[in-house]
Parts: structure tokens; sequence; C-alpha cells
């Protein structure tokens, strides 16, 4: 069986001749009957979800749909940003590659037990290439699952994005309407191969160093110096005429292993610094570090989320595939207001990677690997490059 796929995206509100258009269009192009879809609508579209999605399966001949809604979208070398529209990936996959699962809120809450996910969904690592992940951002267990079943299903792609809409009217669905699960999780199978990616958009400043004193979120002594005064240092060794715009753009970055002998960008999860103590000289920041942890403070700027971008996307064109297809979930704080131009993630990705189908949302949120476990991120581009055997 040939593998294929194919993208459409459309702009505008609702329509019955358009939702056909694109649908015939995208079964045309395949040749062949579709084994899978991957649907993203703006807000706009809610009310007319259900013959949507009817439409698209009856006239792009597709039987499985999964989707969320998104408040911009992204198609091939194209981001819609606060417009209504529709984007559409269809897969063309032998039937027994992949699965779906719709995840309750109370399969979520009732475990944490090692090797669960494995047992709920009879998948074991080593019988699948990735998961694509959609979710509800207004599901507050969300990061501590991603956390189990990352562990669970260590070293294979976990990628994906959280819902957005104005006024956090999320909504996920599948096949023929809305789902009130929190998490729609699709695992791929053999002879796909996947690539996951995670952009974090940040540059490292200063020199890595172990964190030597900690107490929950906050962050105390930094190689045995005041954690306020390593920040001084690290903001300036940069350069003087740089300092002005970065003073709202300082993260940390936290090693995610400590078996590294050079630490490089991608070595590092990125959380924000949430407040500073100069008289204590502590720093709050959003996760939980550990005494001898390694970090080293970031930046986030365009020019550092173009590198970072870039950079990402040239390792994993590496694998010296041809790619089939991409999910590209880019976060709702980049885009026109993060780069200065449109499309800039959707277009560095076909220039780096490939011009082939993609579909994706702008994400309240991104799910993406760094190092061999998956994690929540904001200000992100992550997502899943489809390969054939």
């Amino acid at each position: 069986m040939t593998l294929k796929a194919a993208s459409r995206l459309h702009s505008g509100e609702y329509s019955e001749h358009a939702v056909i258009e694109v649908a015939r269009s995208l079964h045309e192009e395949l040749g062949s009957n579709a084994s899978l879809g991957f649907v993203f609508v703006t807000r706009e579209w809610r009310a007319d979800l259900e013959e949507t999605l009817e439409l698209i399966r009856l006239h792009a001949r597709v039987p499985l749909l999964v989707g969320s809604c998104g408040t911009g979208l992204v198609g091939r070398r194209v981001e819609m940003e606060n417009r209504p529209g529709l984007s559409v990936l269809l897969l063309v996959l032998p039937e027994d590659s992949f699965q779906v699962f719709s995840i309750p809120e109370t399969a979520i809450e009732e475990t944490s037990a090692l090797n669960h996910w494995c047992t709920y969904t009879g998948l074991t690592p080593d019988t699948i290439r990735g998961w694509a992940i959609l979710a509800n951002p207004s599901f507050q267990p969300l990061e501590d699952w991603l956390k189990q079943f990352s562990r669970d299903y260590e070293g294979k792609p976990v990628s994906g994005g959280l819902a957005s809409a104005p006024e956090s009217d999320y909504f996920l669905f599948q096949d023929s309407g809305l789902v009130e699960d929190p998490v729609i999780a699709v695992a791929f199978k053999p002879p796909l191969f996947l690539a996951a990616f995670t952009s974090q958009g940040c540059r490292p400043i200063g020199e890595p160093l172990p964190i030597t004193k900690a107490e929950d979120n906050f962050i105390i002594e930094i190689g045995n110096v005041p954690a306020y005064q390593a920040l001084e240092s690290a903001f300036m060794a940069v350069p003087a005429e740089e300092r002005n715009n970065l003073r709202n753009n300082l993260f940390v970055g936290l090693a995610v292993s400590e078996y590294v002998d050079e630490f490089q960008r991608g070595d590092f999860l990125i959380r924000n610094i949430l407040g500073a103590d100069p008289q204590m000289g502590a720093l709050a920041i959003g996760a939980y570090p550990r005494i001898g942890q390694t970090i080293q403070f970031q930046i986030r700027d365009a020019k550092s989320a173009h590198e970072d971008l870039i950079k990402t996307f040239r390792e994993k064109r590496s694998f010296g595939q041809s790619p089939l297809a991409t999910l590209l979930f880019s976060c709702a704080g980049r885009g026109k207001g993060l780069f200065g131009v449109s499309d800039h993630d959707a277009v560095t990705l076909a220039d780096t990677i490939g011009d082939v189908p993609v579909a994706g949302f702008f994400a309240n949120g991104e799910i993406g690997p760094v190092g061999k476990c998956s994690y929540l991120h904001g200000y992100t581009a992550s997502g899943l490059i489809f390969f054939s055997e």
C-alpha cells in the first residue's frame, strides 16, 4: 500500500459549498479513500461543526476524523491568524497502522501507576511509533497526566496542541461531533515513522551552573551564589545595546539530563521567571527545580525563535527521507506578533523540511519532547513529521 497525504486550508466562515469543494479536491488528489483525517476550525465554525464533519467524511470518503478549535489555523506555507477558517489533513494509511483514543476525565484522575497507560491502550512502546495529542487546556490535571503518559512511552514521540479560542470557548471533536473528554490521543504504528519537533525559541546567556539551594518553586542559590545575583551576571553578559529589549524576555532553562558533555539549546526545558526578590536573592519560576540540576538563563525574541526553529527543522531533515506530511502547532503568542511578518513558522517548515501537506493551528499550549520525555510548553512550535518506511 502506498502511503499518501493531502491538505487544504480554507479561509472564511462555514459554507456547505466550500466544505464539499475542499473534501472533493482532497479525495481527487489522493486518488483513493483516506483512512484518517485531522480537522481544525476556528470558533466561528462551531455551530456548523457536525455538518462540516459529515460533509468531509462523505465527500472525502474518510471514516475517522479528529480535531480541535484554534484561534488561528496553519496550512501549507500559510498561517491564518484571527480569521475564520478550516484546516484539513487527510492520510491514506493501512487500517492497522493507527488507533484513536478519546480519554475521559475519570481515566486520567484515577491513576498514577507505572505503565498504566500501556495497559489502558493495550499498546506497548515497542508496538508504536508515537502519539499525536489534542487536549482541552481547561482540564487542570493535564500536565500531571502528560508526565505519566510520556513516562509510560518514554523515548517515543508525543506531540500535539491544546485547543485555543476567544473567551476560553474550547472544544475537541471526533468523527461526527463534539467530545466532552479532555484528551484525544492518536497512536501511530509501522509503516509510519514519526519525528517530533519542539522549538522553544530561546538562546542561552551566561554559563550553565548547578542549582545549589532550592525550595518548592524557588531557586535560592545557583553555583553557591544568590540566584538573583546569578541572573544579574548573565544579563550583564549580554551586549549593552540588546539589554533594554530583553527585560521582559528572560527565562530559565532547566537541564532535563545531567549526562551531557556540553549543553546545547535543546537540552533545556524553558520555564517562566515568575518573580524575583533582590533582597533575599531568590527567583520564583514556573517549575519545581532540583538541587544539583543544571540551569542556564535564556532569552526569547524573534531572532532567537527564528534561529531555533531552523536548527530544529534541520535536525529532523537529517533523517534523509522525504516527509509525507506534517502537523504543526504554533503558540498563539508567536505568529505576526512575535516575528513581525505573517506565515513565519509555516514558511520556515516548508523551506527547511519540504513543501509537504500541512495542517495545524495556533494553540493555547504545545506538547512536545525535550530529551526522552514530553512536556507542556508555551511560546513554542511543536508537531509531528510523518515519514513512510
